[in-house]
């Protein structure tokens, strides 16, 4: 017997609804779970810290960790918010900025939001950024149905 999960909605949201709450999630929550693979070594996911700038994901970590090393041999990425129920999920191609290359916006956001500034440590970080090409957004089954709400980069209506 399968039964809803008690905070499942009654009706699916439409995919307005989906759209302004994903993006009001990406501008809230910390953290992402960034899925990377390489051809010789595979699969890898880290959790991270993020920053949504209203375009792209800003994530950072240290230039000899493994995200930025398969990133190098395979742009794509997939990120997911951490909550299993109100999944959302981001694909993209990544591209890595060396922190003497960041865009200034990116860094300072990111330095604001955590209080944390990678250009300032010793070791070498890396910042990545990923514009998404995909979306997808579900809350539990009903919701399966119109999960695809990001398409090639287009708001899908």
């Amino acid at each position: 017997m399968t039964t809803a999960h008690p905070a499942a909605p009654a009706q699916p949201r439409t995919r307005a609804e989906r759209r302004r709450e994903t993006l009001a999630r990406l501008g809230a929550e910390r953290d992402v779970w960034f899925a990377t693979a390489h051809p010789e070594h595979g699969p890898y996911q880290v959790p991270l810290w993020f920053r949504w700038d209203g375009r792209a994901v800003w994530c950072c970590t240290a230039a000899a960790s493994p995200t930025v090393r398969n990133l190098r041999a395979d742009p794509r990425a997939r990120l997911a918010l951490p909550d299993s129920f109100d999944v959302v999920q981001l694909e993209g191609r990544a591209a890595c900025f060396p922190a003497s290359e960041v865009p200034g916006e990116a860094a300072d956001g990111f330095a604001d939001r955590f209080g944390w500034d990678p250009r300032t440590e010793e070791a070498p970080y890396v910042y990545v950024r990923v514009v998404p090409e995909a979306v997808r957004a579900r809350r539990g089954v009903p919701e399966l149905r119109g999960r695809l709400i990001l398409r090639d980069g287009e708001w899908r209506e």
